[in-house]
């Protein structure tokens, strides 16, 4: 198993940014490893990504050079498995409403002792031709990225419950949900939202690495700021924000 360099960064406390891809194309989470991002998230939640797209996203990253990371569709354990199976350097696994949840992704994600994952000769493995399996479940224990999303305001209110299960490694705040639990649909950067999101910084206090989206250069440098450590652009408004600028460049040019 290749080395997780994104969890050996947040380990050290640095900051590391990735970009969402949510199409099922190998050609873009290749060009996000070009461009430089930490890692990339193959987004099978949202769109029409499947287990057989994100295994040949997954090979593009690594060729390229980034970390492939998959939000899976949602927390079910056969679910994970299947994706970490297949190469994935981690999940982030979303709508993980209760710390219950919380605890049955850590198991669904690592070995034993520190989980229930099941063991098998897959890809993740080298398909068990280049390391003893017993080697293998402990380096895949060590590396594997646990992203836990806290996108519901009920989980904003155990929040110390979360904080106290060993295995996760970073709680992604997801802004669009969280509004909607809170009443807010479509509105993440409504004061109140803001509110409760600066109120998870200030009482997680940099005991798990914390997480969360930033489409700009100006959200990424606030969320830094806050004290955010995991940042997620999305390819979606990054080539909005390209062709807007180049088209009111060029409707000036010729004004």
């Amino acid at each position: 198993m290749r080395e997780n360099r994104v969890k050996r960064r947040l380990q050290a406390g640095e900051a590391v940014i990735g970009c969402f891809v949510p199409y099922p194309s190998p050609e873009l989470a290749e060009i996000c490893g070009y461009l430089g991002f930490d890692f990339v998230l193959i987004d099978a939640e949202h769109g029409r990504v499947t287990e057989e797209s994100a295994y040949h996203m997954v090979l593009a990253a690594e060729c390229a050079g980034t970390v492939p990371l998959v939000r899976v569709p949602f927390g079910h354990r056969q679910v994970i498995l299947r994706y970490l199976d297949l190469g994935a350097a981690g999940v982030m696994v979303p709508q993980v409403n209760t710390p219950e949840d919380a605890v049955a992704v850590v198991e669904a994600c690592r070995y034993h002792p520190d989980g229930r994952r099941g063991v098998a000769g897959v890809r993740a493995a080298s398909f068990g031709l280049v390391r003893p399996l017993h080697e293998y479940v402990r380096e895949a224990n060590a590396q594997t990225l646990v992203i836990v999303q806290i996108e519901n305001i009920g989980a904003v209110e155990r929040l110390e419950e979360y904080l106290a299960i060993p295995g996760i490694d970073v709680l992604f705040v997801g802004p669009n949900d969280l509004a909607q639990s809170m009443g807010y649909p479509g509105q993440p950067m409504h004061p109140d939202v803001q509110q409760v999101i600066d109120e998870i910084v200030q009482r997680v206090g940099g005991r798990v690495p914390l997480g969360t989206t930033a489409a700009t250069p100006e959200l990424v440098q606030r969320q830094l700021e806050r004290g955010f450590r995991m940042l997620a652009t999305n390819t979606t408004a990054l080539l909005a924000a390209g062709a807007r600028a180049l088209l009111a460049a060029a409707g000036a040019a010729v004004q």
